[in-house]
């Protein structure tokens, strides 16, 4: 049908009001990249205050006498995580091509970008600078987990050169692994935001610092296990209060984007399976111990968080109870356990970190029927095999140079005098009337 001559007219008009105006597209993408940076930028802010539950977690669950010491290490590792990370780890976790089948790769030393700080090889979605922020943040926690298990009895030198060895080399090259694009990756293995990426690297880590240690003073006599109680609990809840509060862009920022549904579904993940870990702990110990253990619920709660880590964006809401409150009953055995094969971890960090980033990895491949439980199995063997020994040589390299562990009566008196000179509790009536 031929339109009548003056209907010409008004075609313009019709084509500018309901054609897509590209100025107006431009601006939508523009607002939706804004969005997805700040949102990425918010999730950095929240995994950043992670470091400081951890400092209060430690802090509280160990000797007041060990205060300072605890507190200097936790604000160490942020440093250490945050300039290793720019200077080496970066570019080996992301090294964009591998040699030797997938297993490593390195982009170079140091970051850096063009002037408008943008990039295509990690995500549209966001800046260069924010992806590299995000990503440190990371990195230093892996370290952290291992501060808590080693508590107490680690002269303070040896420990940060072991963090900067294992968080500046170790972690970012396993990372690569999954995160990078590298073997696991291409075999299908799945760990959306680390339970065993950061968490089991750090909780293997753990393993052969403890063993090289040994037991602190006093906790193990004649086969006797005699428990060495926390100076503060309340130090330590808020501290667990902390953690499930950066969780959520430990875990939300790990989408990637501002996606709505996806950020939301994974908060509701997130957020139930610490609940059901904090149930599965509390029924278990009030059935095995005969009275509920506070310290071991703020464990239920971090056992439950480091289990949904892995699959908080592929399993459903239900799975994710059922998760977190199997993570809560595993959490209490293995403390237990741990305890008795006399492996002295004053915080609990191997059996939140490790048996149950362990049983988060391995939940993806049974509660998710698009990922392989064999190939999630394969993952946490080569993780574990791999982080494990490289954990236990540099220890023992530490061990055979400088020596790990303080003089006995250094530990007696308490690290915060011995390696710092000072105390997180002073007598002030004391001072007074010297």
């Amino acid at each position: 049908m031929q339109l009548p001559r003056k209907s010409f007219l008004i075609l313009p008009l019709l084509y500018v009001a309901v054609a897509p105006a590209p100025a107006a597209a431009q601006t939508a993408a523009d607002a939706m990249f804004a969005v997805n940076n700040t949102w990425m930028l918010v999730a950095t802010l929240l995994v950043f205050m992670m470091h400081l539950g951890f400092a209060f977690l430690e802090a509280g669950l160990t000797q007041s006498k060990n205060t300072v010491n605890i507190l200097f290490k936790n604000v160490s590792i942020i440093a250490i995580g945050l300039l290793t990370y720019a200077i080496v780890g970066f570019n080996l976790m992301y090294p964009g091509e591998f040699s030797m089948g997938g297993f490593f790769g390195f982009a170079g030393f140091g970051i850096g970008t063009d002037a408008a700080g943008l990039t295509s090889e990690y995500s549209e979605g966001y800046t260069y600078w924010t992806d590299f922020i995000f990503q440190a943040m990371f990195a230093a926690t892996a370290a952290t987990i291992v501060s808590g298990a080693v508590a107490e009895r680690i002269k303070l030198a040896s420990f940060l050169v072991f963090a900067t060895l294992y968080v500046g080399l170790v972690y970012p090259l396993v990372g690569s692994w999954k995160w990078g694009g590298g073997w696991l990756d291409e075999m299908g293995f799945y760990d959306f935001a680390g339970s065993t990426l950061v968490h089991s690297v750090g909780g293997w880590a753990a393993v052969a610092g403890v063993f090289l240690l040994g037991p602190r003073l006093g906790k193990y006599i004649n086969g006797r296990i005699h428990p060495i109680p926390g100076h503060s609990l309340p130090l330590a809840a808020a501290g667990m209060f902390l953690l499930w509060f950066g969780w959520f862009g430990f875990n939300g920022g790990s989408v990637l984007s501002a996606d709505p549904g996806l950020v939301s579904l994974v908060f509701v993940t997130t957020c139930l399976a610490a609940s059901a870990g904090i149930i599965g702990a509390m029924i278990t110990t009030w059935t095995v111990q005969k009275h509920p253990d506070l310290s071991m619920v703020l464990n239920g709660a971090l056992a439950g968080l480091v289990g949904i880590t892995a699959g908080a964006d592929v399993v459903s809401v239900m799975s994710a109870v059922i998760i977190g409150a199997v993570a809560g009953v595993l959490v209490v055995f293995s403390v237990i356990f741990i305890d008795r094969i006399k492996m002295d971890d004053p915080v609990g960090a191997i059996s939140v970190h490790l048996t149950c980033g362990i049983w988060g990895t391995l939940a993806v491949g049974i509660f998710s029927a698009d990922h392989s439980f064999l190939t999630q199995l394969i993952g946490v063997l080569a993780y574990g095999a791999f982080a494990f020994t490289a954990a236990f040589l540099i220890f023992s390299v530490i061990k055979a140079t400088m020596g790990l562990r303080v003089s006995e009566e250094d530990e007696r008196r308490g690290l915060d005098l011995s390696e710092h000179n000072m105390e997180a509790y002073p007598d002030y009536q004391i001072m007074i009337t010297r």
